[in-house]
């Protein structure tokens, strides 16, 4: 039995003291209505109606049932009205985390569009060079490069993007250009610190696939010093290319082995979401994911002024 139900059922009944009109207003037979209710009232313990071919109506228990059982259903109903309405227009406070050169270079532009948007949400972003982990964090979304597969977690893509060599023309007059990645042995590298594991660049080239371990001259655990040091001449890096693309269009960087695809974790790029998985999304959570998927993904080739 479907208790909530029977319960509707029997107000229903109450109400209109007739169980066959009841039984039309919920498009059910007579008799079911009626097997329901008994069920509820054999769970009861207790007689709820008085029942006779001519008449319905309540006895002492079901008159004290009535009265709070119908006021339960229309608590659920304003319950379910307001949970509806919150649906329908997002509010609230969403807490982002995003890394610090994704969040300074991509999203910082775009936050006035989205507010202006859904001006009923509290946006509070914080920067890091880490990820969040959500669990232990009090963070919505955490914006992030590739990881693997977290369970409870979702992972949605809202900016495809790849790693690419750079260096700016000042450092690049002082030889010769890397031709191939072996080359760069010849050339001052940079590199993201990633713990205390050598730092290791792949390449793929076709079908061919080369993996080199690179002398770095430098390693700082932060993107956007990343970027200061190759615009400043300091040598050769890798970094994502929606940070530097604007850098690469005004001339101020070079890319270098533009024929090879090339990484230090996987192949597999972008900035993805993530935020806890459950049976419904917030709202305010799913309208912030797709704004970015929409603004992002689809001029993938031109990162936002």
């Amino acid at each position: 039995m479907d208790r909530l139900k029977a319960m509707a059922l029997f107000v229903d009944v109450a109400r209109a003291r007739s169980f066959t009109a009841a039984a039309r207003a919920k498009n059910l037979s007579p008799s079911s209505v009626s097997r329901q209710i008994t069920e509820l009232e054999a769970g009861l313990g207790t007689q709820l109606l008085y029942r006779s071919t001519r008449f319905v109506d309540l006895t002492e228990a079901g008159a004290l049932y009535f009265a709070r059982v119908a006021q339960v259903l229309e608590d659920i109903a304003d319950a379910d009205a307001a949970a509806t309405a919150l649906q329908a227009a997002p509010t609230g406070t969403l807490h982002v985390h995003s890394r610090y050169l994704f969040g300074l270079v991509v999203l910082a532009p775009l936050l006035p569009q989205f507010q202006a948007l859904y001006p009923e949400i509290m946006l509070e972003l914080s920067l890091s060079e880490r990820s969040s982990r959500l669990r232990d964090d009090a963070f919505d979304v955490d914006l992030r490069f590739r990881t693997p597969p977290d369970p409870g977690l979702v992972q949605d893509l809202v900016l495809p993007s790849e790693r690419i060599l750079v260096a700016s023309p000042a450092y690049l007059e002082a030889g010769p250009s890397p031709v191939r990645p072996a080359d760069l042995h010849a050339h001052r590298c940079l590199g993201y610190l990633m713990g205390r594991e050598p730092i290791v660049w792949r390449f793929m080239h076709g079908a061919a696939y080369e993996e080199l371990t690179i002398d770095t001259a430098l390693k700082v655990d932060s993107g956007e010093l990343l970027r200061r040091l190759v615009l400043g001449g300091h040598g050769i890096a890798l970094l994502d290319d929606f940070t530097v693309r604007r850098e690469m269009d005004e001339g101020r960087l070079v890319r270098l082995l533009a024929d090879h695809r090339v990484t230090n974790t996987t192949f597999e790029g972008g900035v993805f979401a993530a935020y806890r998985e459950t049976t419904y999304t917030p709202l305010k959570i799913k309208v912030f994911v797709d704004f970015l998927k929409e603004r992002l993904a689809p001029s993938a080739a031109q990162a936002p002024a």
